[in-house]
């Protein structure tokens, strides 16, 4: 009989994860009942959400049940189906979780979505023209609302949802600007995804050298500003802020593994009567189509640019993931399964 590879949940961190919070089982494969499909995984996506929902805080989703599959979104191919909709051979989008294989009733709206591999790679839906494509669409075009000639930054720049809103700004004629830790992942991002500036926010001390910085790069000031990390650098990104501006809350990875995250100058936000939003793509179902549609054309003729990150092997998510967490990764973090 076939068996079943996968990481649980074994205990929750307290302050940083280490590979001590999994526990790697060898399991049987279920037999499958009607309306199921059976789909192997090639790759499975790290994001820094997961951190989050390790722990038992109260947030947006449920937290993580120990003793059960880490969640996460896969793409791969089925390999057995008892759904009409579904054949062997179909390559397949999903939330299947760290392992091997999943089961999945193919008939719940939004578990399971076929791909075309025709014109855009397997992985690249899983990043560029997955969940975090559209956390970018969502967050630039109904979030921060950004329109032509305004400056709009983008913290966490190199990585797969930053990047994507760099450069969708400026096909829709902004100027934009990236904060990313490095000079490697600063030149990328300007060299080649095409942003205006960005700034190095490692070789900087503190918000206010931050903000110097960017205020250079951002000479008419900010518009609009999609925050992934939080701490000094949105502290920065306030001190530059234009009148009306607006803030898309996407991620605090500064905080994820527990540290308080103060804001400065919070009086600032009244000051320039700015809108300061926090959004989860998940609950933005309606625009997917729509996002996906412009994203997967953007990857297909070479206008979207990205660059992945690849673990291998499953016995490689805990230490990718403790990674991507330190920022160790460049672009999209995927973990190859085949």
């Amino acid at each position: 009989m076939a068996t079943n590879k996968r990481f649980v949940l074994a205990s929750r961190p307290t302050g940083e994860p280490t590979p001590a919070n999994f526990r790697l089982e060898d399991v049987p494969l279920p037999t499958l009942n009607d309306g199921e499909v059976l789909v192997r995984h090639h790759y499975l996506s790290l994001d820094p959400y997961m951190r989050g929902r390790m722990s038992e805080g109260k947030s947006y989703a449920q937290p993580q049940a120990l003793n059960a599959v880490m969640v996460g979104g896969t793409v791969g191919e089925v390999v057995e189906s008892r759904h009409a909709g579904y054949k062997a051979g179909d390559k397949v989008v999903g939330y299947g979780g760290w392992q091997h294989y999943s089961v999945v009733a193919a008939g719940q709206p939004g578990v399971l979505r076929k791909v075309d591999t025709t014109r855009v790679p397997l992985p690249a839906y899983l990043g560029a023209v997955g969940m975090p494509g559209v956390t970018a669409w969502v967050g630039l075009n109904k979030i921060i609302e950004a329109k032509e000639g305004e400056t709009i930054v983008v913290s966490a720049a190199s990585g797969a949802v930053g990047s994507a809103v760099g450069q969708l700004a400026k096909a829709r004629g902004c100027r934009a600007v990236g904060i990313a830790g490095g000079a490697d992942k600063c030149g990328y991002v300007v060299d080649e995804l095409g942003f205006d500036a960005c700034v190095d926010y490692k070789r900087l001390d503190g918000a206010q050298a931050i903000a110097a910085a960017l205020k250079e790069s951002c000479p008419k000031g900010v518009d609009g500003h999609f925050e992934n990390v939080g701490g000094a650098i949105l502290d920065a990104v306030l001190l530059n802020a234009n009148a009306f501006s607006r803030v898309a809350m996407c991620g605090m990875i500064s905080g994820y593994n527990g540290a308080p995250i103060p804001l400065a100058a919070p009086q600032l936000i009244l000051t320039n009567r700015m809108r300061v939003q926090g959004f989860i793509v998940s609950e933005h179902m309606p625009l997917w189509p729509q996002a996906l549609a412009e994203l997967g054309q953007r990857v297909a003729n070479g206008t979207l640019k990205y660059r992945e990150t690849i673990a291998q092997g499953i016995e490689s998510a805990p230490e990718a993931f403790i990674g991507l967490l330190k920022g160790r990764n460049f672009g999209k973090q995927l973990v190859k399964l085949v």
